[in-house]
């Protein structure tokens, strides 16, 4: 009701239903509007704004002008809270930081809100912010409900913070995926395609994933005597048929989570698992990319696209491969032993092309840290995943089929982008890497300037953590209907096309390759897809921030090696027992970022995931 009143007011509509007149008089009464002949006016000394929370503050949103929007401390609110629309005061107090105080707020509608007990109060999970409520029931601190924001009623109890099983249901609801607890669709998931597919199903596919999948999005085969990459892809698009009951799910979720020790599939497990996954020994439908290469010059001579089904011979881990691609074949039949044979000469082939491509994009050496949950959801260990020759050997198989997939879009499309990174980035960067005792400078393009730089870097201890400053320097890449190129990989056009299970992206490209249409709304898939990946990000780490201070409270007095990662607010991340762990010094003196120190844990709040730790000087 709000947001249309207010619209009404400034457009100068004066058609008010009897709710909206009461307001409308109320405001009048209050100075906040004034009225002249028929034309109503929002005070100057007043502002209407929706309050919309951010990480460590609240903006008020001026619903007049997007440029007058002011940023309010959370303990300035006044009862306020998210999606609230509010009257402010102006305060023009020039010696003070407060640029509003919140007089009257306005609430459409009640909302849950997610909360924890302390000391008989409420107070918000994602903001701690205490509600001006006096809890009369009996909870015990630390115990999580879903309340009404009207009447603070329980709507739902949660648990209590000290269960560990809490954590996925805190992170879902924070960032607004709790659509994925509900129960799947029922399908019914058929191969009966009518059309004559081209049967490869005598060919030696194989599936090389985590030795813990079960979505097989791709198979690889290689023919060393024709040159031929052949690139198998799930065919999802058979199955989720467009504007469906689930393909509409399969939008709203856009990918799926991967959460440590679960996934949360974009897509019923009787197809992410089953039906579309490329299971060993199974005929499964395919999107296959069959690729002439031109080895000698290290270039793609033409490439085919066609449905097809395949049977996948085999499914191999990364070690399994990587100890083949070592030697070291172990035990192995007489197909895996053909199947070994020609993996190791497409590894070559993917090697030579590889050098070539990173004489424009970048080799970063970053690796990922996996979590290891128990049976009790607690943190029992961390394994870091470093890319092997096996990972290479996959990524480059499906770096052709992305970049082949986006030249046969039409010129409006869905591609993956990645912007150069701005000028005063690259300046900074190049200021933080002096700041560390590597003296570099800046080249003539933005280009020979990463380059440069991670030359250097490699004749010194600190080339992972300047790869890492790298990477903080560069634009995030999303997706787009218009073709801006791929800095960090040097495409200058480059598609997400090869994990169609888990990417809604590459289900709307796997649809328009085969109609040859673009779809109207591209634009607003684009956008919403990469507001969903960015916010999936968030949600992981919430999740995985909150194991960490969980087994930082059983820790607390122990030590813990470190390096710092922000020398302002002193803010570090342990490398050693329990590596990605994130600390908050609370005896920092200014030390170097990626300065290594000890610390002892001091305290740790396993709502907000904050640890605190001392350096031990």
């Amino acid at each position: 009701m709000y947001k249309q009143l207010f619209e009404k007011i400034i457009n100068s509509n004066n058609t008010f239903n009897k709710e909206e007149q009461k307001v409308v008089d109320k405001l009048l009464k209050d100075s906040i509007l004034t009225k002249q002949e028929d034309k109503f006016e929002i005070n100057s000394k007043f502002k209407i704004a929706k309050v919309k929370f951010e990480k460590n503050y609240a903006l008020l949103e001026d619903i007049s002008n997007e440029h007058k929007n002011i940023k309010l401390e959370f303990d300035l609110l006044n009862g306020a809270y998210d999606g609230d629309f509010v009257v402010a005061k102006r305060i023009f107090n020039p010696r003070s930081k407060i640029k509003a105080k919140i007089v009257h707020i306005f609430s459409s509608k009640a909302k849950e809100l997610l909360v924890y007990v302390e000391d008989n109060s409420f107070f918000t999970v994602k903001e701690s912010i205490e509600l001006d409520f006096k809890v009369n029931k009996k909870y015990q601190d630390g115990q999580i409900l879903l309340v009404n924001s009207k009447d603070f009623e329980t709507i739902k109890d949660i648990g209590h913070i000290d269960d560990p099983k809490v954590d996925e249901f805190i992170s879902l609801y924070l960032y607004h995926e709790l659509i994925r607890l509900e129960p799947e669709l029922e399908i019914d998931a058929k191969m009966d395609d009518t059309n004559k597919r081209v049967d490869l199903t005598h060919l030696n596919f194989c599936t090389i994933d985590p030795a813990s999948a079960k979505d097989h999005d791709d198979a690889i085969y290689y023919d060393e005597k024709k040159q031929i990459i052949y690139v198998a892809i799930a065919d999802v698009s058979y199955f989720v048929k467009e504007n469906s009951q689930l393909d509409k799910l399969a939008y709203m979720k856009s990918s799926s989570i991967y959460l440590p020790s679960k996934v949360l599939p974009m897509l019923p497990r009787k197809l992410s698992e089953d039906m579309c996954s490329l299971r060993e020994n199974e005929k499964r439908y395919a999107y296959v990319f069959e690729i002439h290469l031109d080895i000698k010059n290290l270039e793609i001579k033409s490439s085919k696209l066609y449905e097809a089904i395949i049977e996948s011979k085999r499914k191999f881990s990364y070690g399994r491969i990587d100890r083949v691609l070592e030697g070291k074949l172990d035990k192995y039949t007489t197909l895996e032993k053909q199947i070994f044979d020609s993996v190791v000469k497409l590894y070559d082939v993917t090697k030579a092309y590889r050098a070539k491509r990173l004489e424009k994009g970048y080799e970063f050496r970053s690796s990922e840290l996996r979590l290891k949950l128990n049976h009790n959801s607690e943190l029992e260990s961390i394994e870091e995943e470093n890319s092997t020759a096996s990972h290479q050997l996959v990524e480059e198989c499906m770096l052709f089929a992305n970049i082949e997939a986006s030249k046969k879009v039409n010129s409006v499309g869905i591609y993956r982008i990645h912007e150069e990174p701005p000028f005063k980035a690259i300046t900074k960067l190049v200021d933080e890497v002096n700041s560390l005792g590597v003296n570099v400078k800046l080249q003539s393009t933005i280009h020979e300037t990463i380059n440069h730089i991670q030359n250097k870097a490699k004749h010194t201890t600190l080339s992972k953590e300047i790869d890492e400053l790298i990477i903080h320097a560069q634009t995030q890449a999303k997706y787009s209907s218009k073709n801006l190129g791929h800095f960090g990989l040097g495409f200058s056009s480059y598609s997400h096309f090869t994990s169609p299970i888990r990417r809604y992206s590459d289900l709307v490209l796997h649809r328009m390759l085969k109609s040859n249409q673009t779809p109207d709304n591209i634009d607003d898939i684009c956008d919403y897809i990469s507001i969903q990946e960015r916010k999936i990000d968030q949600l992981v780490w919430d999740f995985e921030d909150r194991k960490y201070a969980r087994f930082a409270k059983k820790h607390i007095k122990d030590e813990f090696r470190v390096y710092i990662t922000d020398s302002e607010r002193g803010l570090a991340r342990a490398y050693d027992k329990m590596p990605g762990m994130k600390l908050v010094l609370d005896n920092y003196k200014g030390q170097v970022i990626y300065s290594k120190v000890k610390v002892i844990i001091k305290s740790v709040n396993i709502i907000t995931k904050q640890i605190v730790a001392s350096i031990k000087y």
